[in-house]
C-alpha cells in the first residue's frame, strides 16, 4: 500500500478519511471489506476491526496468498498445522476472519490493549512488535469500510477485453455470507443506518470488478465503473434508505 500516492489510470483503489489517504490494489480492498464486513456480522466494536487490520497487512498486505511461512496460508496466514481450518478454508477470507475474529474475542481486555499486543496475542508471532507500524493504515481503513466514513471507497480499472456479466445476485449473496442476512428488493439491499449503508456501498465498490457491476448508487450519489476514478459524483435518484448495484 503506498500513502496519498497521485490518482493513476489502471487498476487500482483509492480510500480516502479525514484520517488519510491509501492507494489499495482491487484484491486489498475486496479483503478490507470483507474483514469489515465479517466484523458488522459479529457485532464486534472498531477496536477488533483495527487489530485484524494491522495483522492482515503485517501478514499478508492485505492478500490472500496461497502459500507462506512453513504451512501458512490466506489472508492471516494462519496454519492448518496449528488447527485453524484446512488450506482451502483458510483461503476463504470469510472464513479466514471468522477465525481471526473467534481467537480474539478470547484475549482477555483485547480491547484495551495496544493494536499490536492485541495481534501478536492472537498470531504469536515471531516479532509481535511489527504489527505497530500499520496502525494509521488501520484506522483509516476501519473509517473506510464500516461506513464510518461516506464515500471513502472507489476503484477504477480498464473494461475487460471479455466484459464480465453483471452479477448482481451473485455479489448479493456473497455480501450476505460476510455480512449475514441482507434485505434485498432486486438489486436494492435495504440500509436501515447510514453507516450500513456506506459499508454496503463500500463492499460493492470493491468487488464491482468481480462481478460486473457497473453502478453502485447510495444517498444521493453514484460510483460508476465507467469512470471509477472520478469516485462518487451527484445522481439525485439514488436512495438514502436502499443501495442499489447494477
Amino acid at each position: 500500500m503506498n500513502r496519498a500516492k497521485p490518482f493513476a489510470l489502471g487498476e487500482h483503489c483509492q480510500v480516502k478519511t479525514p484520517a488519510g489517504t491509501l492507494d489499495l490494489e482491487i484484491e486489498q480492498a475486496q479483503v478490507a471489506a470483507t474483514i469489515a464486513a465479517v466484523a458488522t456480522r459479529r457485532r464486534l466494536p472498531e477496536r477488533a476491526v483495527e487489530i485484524a487490520y494491522v495483522t492482515a497487512i503485517q501478514e499478508s498486505k492485505l492478500l490472500n496468498l496461497p502459500f507462506g511461512d512453513r504451512d501458512s496460508v490466506g489472508v492471516f496466514q494462519q496454519r492448518p498445522s496449528q488447527g485453524w481450518g484446512t488450506v482451502k478454508q483458510l483461503q476463504d477470507p470469510v472464513y479466514a476472519t471468522h477465525k481471526f475474529f473467534s481467537a480474539l474475542v478470547k484475549v482477555k481486555r483485547y480491547q484495551k490493549l495496544p493494536l499490536h499486543e492485541a495481534a501478536q496475542a492472537v498470531q504469536r508471532s515471531a516479532d509481535g512488535s511489527a504489527y505497530a507500524q500499520h496502525e494509521e493504515d488501520a484506522q483509516i481503513l476501519t473509517d473506510a469500510f464500516t461506513g464510518r466514513a461516506p464515500k471513502a471507497v472507489h476503484c477504477w480499472y480498464p473494461p475487460s477485453d471479455k466484459p464480465v456479466p453483471a452479477q448482481a445476485a451473485k455479489a448479493r449473496k456473497e455480501l450476505s455470507r460476510a455480512l449475514g442476512d441482507t434485505t434485498s428488493d432486486g438489486n436494492r439491499i435495504d440500509a436501515p443506518t447510514e453507516r450500513r449503508g456506506w459499508l454496503i456501498a463500500a463492499w460493492s465498490v470493491a468487488h464491482a470488478q468481480k462481478y460486473g457491476l457497473h453502478q453502485v448508487s447510495y444517498a444521493g450519489v453514484a460510483w460508476k465503473s465507467i469512470a471509477g476514478h472520478d469516485g462518487w459524483l451527484a445522481d439525485g435518484r439514488s436512495s438514502a434508505s436502499k443501495v442499489e448495484i447494477a
